[in-house]
């Protein structure tokens, strides 16, 4: 059974996003030297920040952007087992647009270097 996790105001909960393995060059990069990713995915957003007059100011982010943030940003936390991070909104360094910015296609690899 999954748990359902619903921040309260303007925090939001994120699940890195694992870089790749190798290196372009092909060289295989164990995991006690990798730095943790900066980049993740929010999973949920709370409804946002309130002022002294009570009224809310929704997010600009919502579940299921992909985001960066700072390398020390938020708090680490498990649930059912899954490493999360809650953080600020204000934490957030920005939105990514395009899931593919990290991914190369077939095509891309192959025409890089040939003269044909």
């Amino acid at each position: 059974m999954a748990t359902k996790f619903t921040p309260l105001h303007d925090r939001v909960v994120i699940r890195r996003v694992e870089e790749a393995e190798t290196t372009r060059g092909g060289i295989i990069i164990p995991d006690t030297a990798k730095d943790k990713p900066q980049e993740g995915e929010i999973i949920a957003a709370g409804p946002g920040k309130s002022n002294d007059e009570g009224k809310v100011f929704p997010l600009q982010v919502k579940a299921g952007d992909r985001v960066l943030f700072g390398k020390y940003a938020g708090t680490e936390i498990k649930i059912d087992g899954e490493d999360l991070i809650i953080m600020r909104e204000e934490e957030v360094l920005g939105i990514l647009e395009g899931s593919s910015t990290r991914k190369e296609t077939k095509e891309t690899k192959e025409h890089a270097g040939s003269r044909r």
